[in-house]
């Protein structure tokens, strides 16, 4: 990892990119697995207003549009 194998600066910056990515996928192959599922994530202030007022949130954005194309 010492001496860059392609010559330019955006070369030799896209090979320390993949150097970093694979360096990061071995740390991360070398941790012991997880047993717990993490935590849902709070809702946010839009979402707990929404819930206040008791008008119904969709779970996805992507399915606010649907059925109004047709």
């Amino acid at each position: 990892m010492r001496y860059c194998r392609y010559r330019g600066q955006p070369k030799a910056h896209l090979q320390h990119m993949f150097t970093a990515i694979v360096v990061n996928i071995e740390r991360l192959r070398g941790l012991p697995p997880t047993e717990e599922t993490p935590s849902p994530r709070p809702p946010t202030a839009f979402q707990t207003f929404l819930d206040q007022q008791g008008i119904p949130r969709s779970k996805s954005w992507r399915t606010l549009g649907r059925g109004r194309l047709t």
